[in-house]
């Protein structure tokens, strides 16, 4: 069984999930490379895929959605899942809302790639965020202009959950191996 880790990161974060996960799979007995999703030539030489990307204001990066878009018919007949991090704190209830922090931040794509992949498992991570890493993109330039007092509103700080990742990953190495 060959295995496609592919992911999206902006600062490293998620590309740390990935690998973690890649890790676990390998452990599990499982054949898996691990790979940025804009440098994957050729998904019909896996068995099965894995695909995380960073998101931001609700939308996964632009390169693991392009990467699922242009590969959905390979996607859609193999093993796929996905997964995205991006949420901050430690928090898993929404105290205005009362509703599931990961449940809420799904990205935007998931629902189309639903319908046109079929993935297995989608899965929500919290994610990390060093406020001092120079920022990358339009979003983060534009919050680096705004008063330092709401930048902090923002929780700089490693949130991953590693248990909850290697959880995740051993069950899709059972899921594989069945």
């Amino acid at each position: 069984m060959k295995v496609l880790v592919a992911h999206a990161s902006r600062h490293g974060a998620t590309e740390g999930i990935a690998q973690r996960i890649a890790e676990r799979l390998r452990s599990e007995g499982l054949d898996t490379d691990l790979r940025p999703a804009a440098q994957v030539d050729r998904v019909d030489l896996y068995d099965a895929v894995v695909v995380g990307a960073s998101a931001y204001a609700f939308h996964w990066l632009k390169d693991a959605t392009t990467f699922v878009r242009h590969n959905r018919d390979v996607l859609a007949n193999r093993a796929t899942w996905l997964f995205s991090s991006g949420p901050l704190g430690t928090d898993r209830v929404d105290p205005k809302t009362g509703k599931d922090l990961l449940a809420t931040m799904v990205p935007r794509e998931f629902p189309g790639f639903d319908t046109e992949i079929h993935p297995r498992e989608e899965k929500v991570f919290f994610g990390a965020w060093d406020p001092s890493a120079p920022p990358i993109g339009a979003m983060e330039k534009i919050m680096n202009l705004f008063p330092a007092a709401a930048r902090k509103a923002m929780p700089g700080g490693d949130f991953r959950d590693w248990d909850e990742i290697d959880g995740w990953a051993t069950h899709i190495a059972s899921e594989l191996r069945t």
